[in-house]
C-alpha cells in the first residue's frame, strides 16, 4: 500500500517573516491540485503542518511502513535534515530511499577527465551535451494502480491556520500546480524559437516563466530538456539552443552546490572573502525600495517587490548595480532576493549573485561592469517597462526617461519631483569597484 504525504515544514515556514508569502500559497495551492488527482485514484494526499525531521518518522511508525521515499535535495541544510530522518527511521527499522529528480545530472556525474568537479559551465555544458542520452530524459511517471493508494479523507491545513494569508498570486496570473506548469510550458513551445533575443526584453512575453514550476517540482525538468534537444536537433533552432543552455546552467550550479557547499554564504574564489564592502545602509534601503534614481535598477527592484518575480536580465543589472555601483556585499542581495523571490533556489540565486559580484566560479571578470544606464537604453529601448513600474517619470520621452537626472528643468516639468536623483555617480562608482577588488588580488 502507498502512503502519500506532504510536510508543511515549520522549520522553514517559521523563520519567514512575511505571512503573505507567495511561495507558501503556490505550493498550497499545488497540494490541493495534488490530492484531488490522488483521489481521482481512490487515495489522498497525508498533509501535515509540522516540523518535517519529526513528523516523518512519526508519520513511518503510526502507518507502520517499512520504507519512505523522497527525493534527493542539495541545500545543505536539507542535507542534515535527510540525514537526521534516515537516521531515526533506522533505528525504527525502517529503510529511507532518496533518489535524483530535480536534475538531470547530479552530484559528480557530468565530471572533467581528470575526475574532479567543472568550476566553469562551457566545458560543463560541452560534457553534459555529449553525455546525455534519451534514457537520461525519460519522464519518470509513476501512479500505482487503483486500490494501491491508502485512501485519506483528511483536510489540509488552511493557509490561516498556519500563520499565512492569501496573496496577489491570482491576480498575477502565475498558475499553480502541474497543470498549471503544462499550460505554460505548452505556450512557451509556441514561442521557444525567438527565446535567444526575447528573453533580453523586460517589455516583451520572452521568458518561459516555468522558474517557480521547476523549482517546487510542478513540471519535470527531463520533459523539458527533452523538448529543447528535439528541437534543437530537428531544426538548428537558436532559441531552444539558449533554452536548453540555461537548463543546463541549472544543473551546473547544483553540483556546485554539491561540490562546494560554502558558496552558500562565502565567495567561490576564497580570496574575495576579503574585500571590504562598503555596505552603506542607506543605500541598500534604497535599492530594496527601488528608489535608486536608477529608473531600469528601480523598475526591477519594483517588480520583484509587487510581483516576488523578476525578469533575468534585470537580475544581472541589479545584482551589478548592488554590488558594483554601491560596493554592497553580495549576500546582502542574496538574502533579499530570498525573501522576494517566488522562485527562489539556493544553488541559481547564489550563483547568479556571484557572477555578478565577481566573486564566483565561471565569474565575470571584476572589471565588467554593467552601465545601468547603457543597459537600459539597450533592452528597454522605448521605456516600456519603465513606464509600467516607475510611473513618476512616465511623461519623460523614449530618450530622456533612462536618465532623467540629465534633463532640463523645462523638460522635466509634468514629472514628479519625488523620484529621486541617483544616489551614486556610475562613472566614479566603477573606479571605486575596480580599486576595491585589485586590493584583494
Amino acid at each position: 500500500m502507498v502512503h502519500c504525504a506532504f510536510i508543511f515544514d515549520k522549520a522553514i515556514l517559521d523563520g519567514l517573516t512575511d505571512r503573505a508569502d507567495r511561495r507558501v500559497e503556490f505550493i498550497w495551492e499545488s497540494v490541493h491540485e495534488l490530492d484531488a488527482r490522488l483521489r481521482e485514484h481512490g487515495g489522498g494526499l497525508i498533509v501535515r503542518h509540522a516540523v518535517a525531521e519529526a513528523e516523518i518518522v512519526k508519520l513511518a511508525k503510526a502507518l507502520g511502513v517499512e520504507s519512505v521515499y523522497a527525493n534527493h535535495d542539495y541545500e545543505p541544510g536539507a542535507i542534515a535534515r535527510d540525514e537526521a530522518v534516515s537516521a531515526a527511521l533506522a533505528r525504527s527499522g525502517v529503510a529511507f530511499k532518496t533518489y535524483k529528480d530535480q536534475v538531470i545530472f547530479e552530484k559528480a556525474e557530468v565530471m572533467t577527465l581528470g575526475g574532479t568537479p567543472f568550476s566553469v559551465f562551457t566545458p560543463y555544458k560541452n560534457a553534459w551535451l555529449k553525455k546525455v542520452t534519451e534514457k537520461d530524459l525519460f519522464s519518470r511517471r509513476y501512479l500505482p494502480k487503483t486500490g494501491q493508494f491508502t485512501p485519506q479523507v483528511l483536510d489540509i491545513p488552511s493557509l490561516e491556520s498556519m500563520g499565512f494569508v492569501r496573496t496577489n498570486l491570482a491576480a498575477l496570473k502565475i498558475p499553480s500546480g502541474t497543470s498549471g506548469g503544462h499550460a505554460l510550458f505548452e505556450d512557451f513551445l509556441k514561442r521557444i524559437d525567438h527565446y535567444d533575443e526575447a528573453r533580453n526584453f523586460p517589455s516583451v512575453k520572452g521568458p518561459s516563466y516555468l522558474s517557480v514550476h521547476l523549482r517546487f517540482g510542478t513540471v519535470s525538468i527531463r520533459e523539458l530538456a527533452k523538448a529543447a534537444l528535439a528541437r534543437w536537433r530537428a531544426t538548428d533552432s537558436d532559441g531552444a539552443a539558449t533554452w536548453l543552455s540555461e537548463l543546463i546552467w541549472r544543473d551546473f550550479y547544483f553540483q556546485i552546490l554539491h561540490h562546494h557547499p560554502r558558496v552558500e554564504n562565502r565567495s567561490f574564489k576564497p580570496e574575495y572573502d576579503a574585500i571590504k564592502w562598503v555596505n552603506d545602509p542607506a543605500h541598500f534601503e534604497a535599492w530594496c525600495l527601488g528608489k535608486t534614481g536608477y529608473p531600469i535598477v528601480d523598475a526591477g527592484m519594483r517588480q520583484l517587490n509587487e510581483t516576488g518575480y523578476m525578469h533575468n536580465r534585470l537580475r544581472m543589472v541589479v545584482a551589478s548595480f548592488l554590488t558594483k555601483d554601491l560596493q554592497i556585499d553580495w549576500r546582502w542581495g542574496e538574502r533579499y532576493f530570498a525573501q522576494k523571490l517566488i522562485d527562489y533556489d539556493m544553488s541559481a540565486n547564489t550563483g547568479g549573485w556571484q557572477w555578478a559580484a565577481s566573486t564566483g566560479c565561471d565569474a565575470q571578470p571584476y572589471f565588467r561592469i554593467f552601465n545601468p544606464t547603457a543597459q537600459s537604453e539597450k533592452f528597454d529601448a522605448k521605456g516600456a517597462f519603465i513606464r509600467r513600474y516607475v510611473p513618476e517619470i512616465a511623461a519623460l520621452s523614449d530618450k530622456d526617461i533612462h536618465a532623467p537626472w540629465l534633463c532640463s528643468a523645462l523638460v522635466l516639468r509634468g514629472v514628479d519631483v519625488q523620484y529621486p536623483a541617483p544616489i551614486v555617480d556610475h562613472a566614479l562608482a566603477r573606479i571605486l569597484t575596480l580599486e576595491m577588488f585589485k586590493q584583494c588580488r
